[in-house]
């Protein structure tokens, strides 16, 4: 019996100091509040993963090859490829041009900034930023598009002239002919003078001698369209121009016409898949002014998206005579294309003559199969 009470005594005793030790921590608690955390400052997600990725890419491309953490050293090609065209973050170069292009009032008109545009995209600042504005429209937009390509003007009402010197294509039609007078060029694309020349119509036969289909391509440096106004209109063929907007309209010229520019510089991935086109050409944009490394990435990226058996012309590529032989020539021989057509000749105006310059106009074939 006593011990009984005794054990029943100690388990009391046990309980009471139980709840003593929990109201001391309690009001220890109360009384002495930990003090709350700082308030973080709020950076987007986005832009953190954006910085992220500008850092991580810069520090790969510049770390020094002995770096211990390094598992494998960086690929010539990317670090080569990071002189000619942005990766991961365009633009870093050129922050004052950046930030004038993204200083705006977000839900309101866009400014109207066609030549900064223009000079981060020939600076290599390609893609744009997306901006959250309305772009401007001309202020008396027509009411009827011309179906035809070839109509008899284009209409004015297409464009907003602010930022040309030229205020209308009557007078860039007089100060440009030879891209904005379209009947003279689409002359000089069916005629055939010499061995340089390659009518559309003949470049078409030869496709068909070969048993290739044409009706996808991409006109690099097409100007204002008029190649492929021509496809369109007698052969069917779905023709992609690229072309920039350099002292003139020629993006709105192209899109008049009830054709697709695409606004991209030379140095930028063909915005197009893998094996998709069976014609790329290249006219007078492409010759000897662009830099060598830009120009042997464009030709693989050429490759990258022609289909097996599709063609890559060359429309009177120029350059000086030796260089075509020593650096061009073998540059496009790496490709292993069947050469259809090969003919070089003399670039015969005062340029030409003074430079030693020559034309080289070529049709190749990439292998149906590699």
């Amino acid at each position: 019996m006593a011990f009984t009470m005794g054990f029943n005594f100690l388990l009391l005793l046990a309980m009471a100091a139980t709840n003593l030790l929990s109201l001391y921590h309690l009001s220890s608690t109360c009384q002495s509040p930990k003090p709350s955390p700082p308030v973080p400052i709020h950076i987007p997600q986005h832009l953190l993963r954006h910085l992220n990725d500008i850092r991580a890419t810069i520090n790969h491309l510049t770390a020094s090859t002995s770096d211990s953490k390094r598992t494998s050293p960086v690929p010539h090609d990317l670090i080569l490829h990071s002189q000619v065209a942005p990766i991961a973050s365009s633009c870093h170069h050129h922050p004052y041009l950046l930030r004038r292009y993204m200083n705006y009032t977000p839900f309101s008109t866009c400014p109207y900034d066609l030549d900064l545009q223009e000079t981060l995209i020939l600076n290599g600042c390609h893609p744009l930023p997306r901006r959250r504005c309305f772009s401007k429209t001309p202020p008396k937009p027509t009411s009827s598009l011309p179906l035809n390509p070839f109509p008899t003007a284009l209409p004015d009402s297409s464009v907003i002239w602010t930022k040309y010197s030229c205020k209308s294509f009557a007078c860039l039609l007089q100060n440009n002919p030879i891209d904005f007078d379209l009947n003279a060029r689409r002359s000089s694309l069916l005629k055939y003078a010499s061995e340089l020349d390659l009518p559309v119509n003949r470049f078409m036969q030869l496709a068909k001698s070969a048993n290739s289909v044409i009706r996808l391509g991409i006109d690099i440096g097409g100007g204002t369209g008029t190649f492929a106004a021509l496809m369109k209109i007698f052969y069917n063929v779905t023709m992609l121009t690229t072309t920039l907007n350099v002292n003139a309209p020629y993006s709105e010229a192209v899109a008049a016409r009830g054709l697709v520019p695409l606004h991209v510089p030379l140095q930028q991935r063909l915005p197009v898949f893998d094996g998709t086109m069976d014609l790329v050409r290249c006219g007078r944009a492409v010759n000897r002014w662009i830099p060598l490394p830009v120009m042997e990435f464009m030709f693989y990226d050429v490759d990258r998206v022609l289909r097996g058996g599709g063609y890559l012309w060359l429309d009177r590529f120029f350059s000086k005579a030796m260089d075509l032989e020593e650096v061009y020539e073998p540059m496009i021989g790496k490709l292993g294309y069947k050469k259809v057509k090969w003919v070089v000749a003399n670039k015969t105006d005062p340029s030409g003559l003074k430079n030693g310059d020559v034309y080289l106009t070529a049709v190749l074939q990439k292998p149906v199969s590699r």
